[in-house]
């Protein structure tokens, strides 16, 4: 329950939640584990905001300045992995540009600028160039927020086109053998693999799976949280740790139907006897690190003598063979945990298409069909048409 005066709240999934409200008249939320962690969120919020656009004297802060600020009061409102991907990015490429001179402010010559050096960058692949001024462009426009040239410069952040890559799958043979070693694996997590091609959970979500999570009764697993190894920023800790999160987007939590033939598997056997509390794949209260199943992966690839590939060519396998077995799309962007339908259709555009082909050859089918029942009809149709053509 929540203490009274405090808009804190502990959340159906176990987490805390809290909301203030911000000078703009609209709220901002943070997330913790514990009501403390929530607290100490809000509380932090309220004493790093900063006045980014100007100081009361009316001059301009230097842009190094504004955007160590605005990385200093987005840590307390995103999830430790996004405020790591903002970290490296402000770092490494936004400051050392915004100090090769001094004094150089947020204007829309330093933008142009940085979006050049940004494009011309031959060690970037264009999905890196397009993250990092993706993260550039939202930390310019909390900056700028309220200013007359806000949107001018705003516009100047344009993303470099990215080739629409193919996704890799296994063929159905390669899932087979990969299935059969991991289903004789001597390592019973070598059955999350198995679990990973009939839901297309992610590795994080897998990782993350308690045994609270599945409901023997209705035959559903619940994701509603998922495992990284994140930086850690405090010199006095280690490097990284593992952080135990909200999954990706709010349509990620997710529950799922499971095939009767999971439900039925040897490890779930024992599924009333266990700590319900309990990570599955380390019956521990400490989730499995999703780089050891990486490991564990590589190495039942090797064993089924199938080429190698990314984790997420598990995910990718899923989709593909829904669509193949006439999932329609909707359904399949629910299960994957996708935040819109329109994720889907662009990341399996191929396989897509291949369904437009199927579709397309029953028309064919129709008119052999016609072609039979009224064939003189259909002959006859065809002879006006090249009457008409030769005129």
């Amino acid at each position: 329950m929540p203490r009274r005066g405090e808009n804190i709240y502990k959340r159906k999934d176990g987490r805390w939640e809290g909301r203030t409200l911000k000078q703009t008249g609209k709220y901002q939320y943070f997330y913790s584990r514990s009501y403390k962690g929530v607290k100490e969120k809000m509380k932090n919020f309220k004493d790093t905001q900063v006045n980014y656009r100007a100081k009361k004297s009316g001059e301009a802060e230097e842009g190094s300045v504004l955007f160590e600020n605005w990385l200093k009061d987005v840590s307390v409102r995103v999830k430790p992995s996004t405020y790591e991907s903002y970290y490296r990015c402000i770092y490494k490429y936004v400051i050392p540009f915004f100090e090769k001179e001094k004094k150089q402010r947020i204007t829309t010559d330093t933008v142009s600028r940085f979006v050049k050096e940004m494009y011309e960058n031959e060690e970037l692949a264009d999905s890196s160039k397009k993250k990092n001024l993706t993260i550039f462009k939202i930390a310019v426009k909390e900056i700028l927020k309220g200013s007359a040239d806000c949107l001018a410069i705003i516009d100047l952040i344009k993303y470099p086109k990215t080739d629409d890559k193919e996704v890799e799958v296994f063929s159905m043979k390669e899932q087979r053998q990969i299935e059969l070693v991991a289903f004789h694996n001597s390592d019973r997590r070598a059955m999350g693999i198995l679990l990973c091609f009939y839901t297309g959970l992610r590795l994080g979500e897998l990782c993350a799976l308690k045994w609270r999570d599945i409901d023997m009764e209705t035959g559903t697993l619940f994701v509603s949280r998922t495992v990284s190894r994140i930086r850690h920023f405090d010199e006095k800790e280690q490097k990284t740790a593992l952080f135990v999160g909200a999954p990706k987007s709010r349509k990620s939590m997710r529950r799922i139907p499971l095939p009767q033939f999971l439900l039925n598997m040897p490890v779930m056997a024992a599924y009333k006897n266990k700590n319900q509390e309990n990570y599955i794949f380390t019956e521990a209260d400490v989730p499995f690190d999703p780089r050891c199943f990486q490991k564990l992966y590589k190495r039942l690839l090797k064993e089924a003598h199938v080429k190698d590939r990314k984790f997420h060519a598990i995910r990718h396998t899923f989709a593909t063979r829904a669509l193949e077995l006439g999932v329609d799309i909707k359904t399949i962007s629910e299960l994957l945990g996708h935040s819109t339908v329109s994720i889907t259709l662009n990341v399996y555009a191929h396989s897509l298409m291949e369904q437009k082909k199927a579709a397309i050859e029953k028309f064919n089918d129709m008119y052999q069909l016609n072609a039979d029942l009224n064939g003189p009809i259909i002959k006859g149709n065809f002879e006006i048409l090249e009457d008409s053509w030769a005129r």
